[in-house]
């Protein structure tokens, strides 16, 4: 016995390591740095407007979102595989010269989808200085004001989704309290109006392609 491991088994215990570490937080980081937070929160406000509680269920929408994500992130995670870890899995750079190269990536991805006051707040409450462009704020402080961002996005794209079902909700409720039928919930009638409209213009294909679309203005 040598009392050393070979290299071969250290890369694997270390590959290993950071297999789980990955599987630990990577919900974290799907929510934080992905397109993951937009694209849930405007399939949860498009239930909403719809007057429905329960479907589509969350799993559906959470699955659905996950997807989404996977797909505009793709790009991402394949510049992320191909430049960091697989340079890494094969020896020809370290762990801190992956992690520099496959950050990257991602911070390109959320310097592109945040606002600019936004990421100003967040430089000013982190009291940093010499700080010449976006690409010099540090990840820590990038990824408040992306969330920030998104969240900003989402509520602008849901208002939109919401205001033709409010409409639809107003004129039912008008039309039911003309006809003296105040005791008849407005949202039970205008729901199925609901959904046929959301049917007849193609509601998914409109709300997924204008989501996706989000993107890549």
């Amino acid at each position: 016995m040598t009392g050393h491991a070979p290299h071969s088994q250290v890369s694997m215990l270390i590959q290993i390591l950071l297999i789980f570490t990955v599987i630990s937080i990577a919900p974290s980081i799907l929510i934080m740095m992905t397109s993951f937070v937009r694209i849930v929160v405007v399939l949860s406000f498009l239930r909403t407007s719809l007057g429905l509680t329960t479907e589509p269920p969350n799993q559906v929408i959470i699955g659905l979102s996950l997807f989404l994500t996977f797909f505009i992130m793709a790009p991402v995670i394949s510049s992320v595989y191909n430049n960091a870890y697989v340079p890494y899995t094969k020896g020809f750079i370290g762990i801190k010269k992956a992690y520099k190269i496959g950050i990257q990536p991602v911070r390109d991805f959320m310097l592109k989808q945040t606002r600019l006051k936004d990421l100003e707040l967040f430089v000013k409450m982190s009291k940093i200085k010499n700080i010449k462009s976006p690409k010099d704020v540090p990840t820590y402080v990038l990824v408040p004001a992306f969330i920030v961002s998104e969240l900003t996005t989402a509520f602008e794209i849901s208002f939109l989704i919401y205001l033709p079902f409010l409409i639809l909700d107003l004129v039912v409720s008008s039309l039911l309290m003309s006809m003296g039928m105040l005791m008849l919930p407005p949202t039970m009638i205008s729901l199925p109006f609901k959904l046929m409209l959301f049917v007849m213009v193609n509601g998914w294909y409109l709300v997924i392609g204008s989501l996706v679309q989000s993107f890549h203005t």
